[in-house]
């Protein structure tokens, strides 16, 4: 990075010049001096006060206040550039000043370690489908798990993202009623093997034929695909189940019917 501020001296900023048998006030140096304070003057090894000289011209020219007599010996040690602080105006600093690595494009920005960085999406929710459905469906012990209207297709666009599963759902029946979450063929969301139990994303028992319950999931899904996905909710009975409405379901203004959800989002990683 090109240096912004007081200069920095080396070897090659240092002069030096030596005066021996001469009887003059005047001696021209082979250097331009910027003031006074940047020499150093001994006369005989007593350094001079600046007062006790003064410079001019370019180059410059020392004029002593007093002659030299031939016995005296002079030495000069000279400063060429004694720096100058310079604070850059408001905007003026561009990025042929700064040290930086990586490529400055419109589609990138600078690092706070001054390197060039591609911005990602990571986190970010890249596009959103969902499937609601007001069917009601009924379901036996017997037909084991079976799939719901509940289905969803997603393509991720990239293998690294990841997708966040929503389901909202509502059962009924006159037993135990279990659901879970599959991607294609792969069970998702489900618990550890345990001797006979069934793996599912939840369960719930209705207290009579006339109630209903909601099962709801939520579940951070890495499939590392760009190919499409299907996202569905199976249920299964004991011994009688239903989807959106009650087992006993009777015509009256007491009971109800509801509505249930799946809904997938594409994350960024």
């Amino acid at each position: 990075m090109p240096y912004i501020g007081a200069k920095q001296l080396k070897a090659s900023d240092l002069k030096r010049f030596s005066v021996t048998g001469s009887t003059s006030a005047t001696h021209a140096l082979s250097w331009t001096a910027p003031n006074e304070q940047s020499l150093i003057i001994t006369i005989n090894g007593v350094k001079q006060h600046d007062s006790a000289y003064t410079i001019s011209g370019s180059p410059t020219t020392i004029t002593l206040s007093s002659a030299l007599v031939s016995s005296d010996e002079m030495e000069v040690i000279g400063i060429i550039d004694i720096g100058t602080t310079i604070t850059p105006a408001q905007n003026s600093v561009g990025l042929d000043k700064l040290a930086t690595t990586g490529t400055a494009s419109s589609s990138t920005f600078l690092r706070g370690d001054m390197s060039w960085a591609t911005p990602t999406d990571q986190g970010k929710v890249l596009q959103v489908v969902s499937t609601n459905s007001d069917s009601t469906e009924a379901f036996v012990y017997a037909s084991g798990w079976v799939d719901t209207n509940l289905t969803v297709n997603i393509t991720p666009a990239s293998s690294s993202n990841k997708v966040l599963v929503l389901v909202n759902s509502h059962w009924g029946g006159d037993n135990k009623v279990m659901a879970k979450i599959v991607r294609d063929s792969t069970d998702i969301s489900v618990g550890a093997t345990a001797g006979s139990r069934t793996l599912c994303s939840g369960y719930d028992q209705a207290t009579t034929v006339n109630n209903m319950f909601g099962l709801h999931f939520s579940y951070l899904d890495s499939p590392a695909s760009t190919s499409q996905i299907t996202y569905k909710v199976q249920g299964i009975a004991f011994t009688n189940g239903y989807l959106n409405r009650s087992d006993g379901d009777g015509d009256f203004d007491s009971r109800g019917r509801t509505a249930s959800s799946i809904t997938v989002m594409e994350i960024a990683g």
